[in-house]
């Protein structure tokens, strides 16, 4: 049963909130998942597609979402453990044209 469950997400550093679904994940599953050296369970919230991200610790309302040890974008919702993490629940720190020239989002 062990070996069924590894490999389903991917973890790069210690530091991360979200890990990187490398298969299809479905609600209420439960998966094993190494962090940090320790293999930790956790039950899938919301179905989670290939190549996103689901939470592997929460994440409140206005915190970094970090992957791979840098922080990719921040939460504009209080995130779950076990919640898929997208376009719904985070913005990105990447790609805000409207951050880099300094416009507020207030001003938009």
């Amino acid at each position: 049963m062990e070996s069924e469950q590894r490999g389903m997400v991917v973890v790069i550093d210690f530091l991360d909130n979200v890990a990187t679904a490398v298969e299809d994940l479905k609600a209420g599953e439960e998966i094993r998942v190494c962090i940090a050296g320790r293999d930790t369970l956790l039950r899938i919230a919301q179905d989670v597609p290939f190549g996103h991200k689901v939470a592997i610790a929460p994440i409140p309302k206005g915190r970094e979402v970090i992957k791979y040890g840098e922080p990719i974008g921040t939460s504009v919702t209080d995130i779950k453990l076990g919640e898929h993490v997208h376009v719904h629940n985070m913005v990105s720190n990447r790609g805000r044209g409207d951050l880099q020239m300094g416009v507020q989002e207030e001003q938009l």
